[in-house]
């Protein structure tokens, strides 16, 4: 089965993967939570994320608010750090459409992006994620950080799974529809 690239995060019921000042303390992560991400990161063997993101990863890896991820291929897209190891990651920059190419191309597990901004809507400007997971968590926040910042074309998705937990958090997967002209 070929790799896919699955686009995943927390987000508020009004869009929002974080707070403006970058917080994401409205998501409560239970012991239900941990074993969803467990499973979920079980089909992982590769992350690509913005450099913002890889300094909050970096940041929380340090405090112990989330595991290293022995095994895991890391790469963070930046214009502004150079190419290069850094902090548990590999800095890549240049055509995004033929890094993910590359990716797909090698024997392993998902491609799981993180975050959400202008590497997000990169991803989705140039048509490369397959699917889509997120946690939908039972907050209005009224203002932060869109899940899908706009101006990027329109993209079909098909609903495969729809899961309510007891923490009212709702896990949504759906699975990109291509048309032999979306390709």
């Amino acid at each position: 089965m070929p790799r896919k690239v699955i686009l995943g995060f927390g987000i508020s019921i009004d869009g929002y993967i974080a707070r403006r000042n970058g917080a994401m303390d409205y998501l409560v992560i239970d012991k239900e939570g941990e074993a969803l991400m467990a499973e979920f990161f079980a089909k992982i063997d590769t992350t690509i994320m913005g450099r913002k993101t890889a300094a909050a990863t970096a940041e929380m890896r340090k405090s112990g608010e989330i595991p290293d991820m022995p095994g895991m291929s890391t790469y963070v897209f930046s214009r502004r750090w150079k190419p290069g190891k850094r902090d548990g990651f590999e800095v890549v920059s240049g055509s995004l459409t033929a890094f993910v190419k590359k990716l797909k191309r090698r024997k392993g597990k998902d491609i799981y992006l993180g975050g959400g901004g202008q590497l997000c809507r990169s991803f989705l400007q140039q048509d490369l994620v397959d699917e889509l997971y997120i946690g939908l968590g039972p907050v209005l926040l009224g203002d932060g950080i869109p899940g899908f910042p706009g101006k990027f074309p329109q993209r079909n998705f098909k609903l495969t799974e729809c899961k309510s937990y007891s923490n009212g958090s709702v896990g949504l997967r759906y699975e990109r529809i291509r048309t032999k002209t979306s390709r």
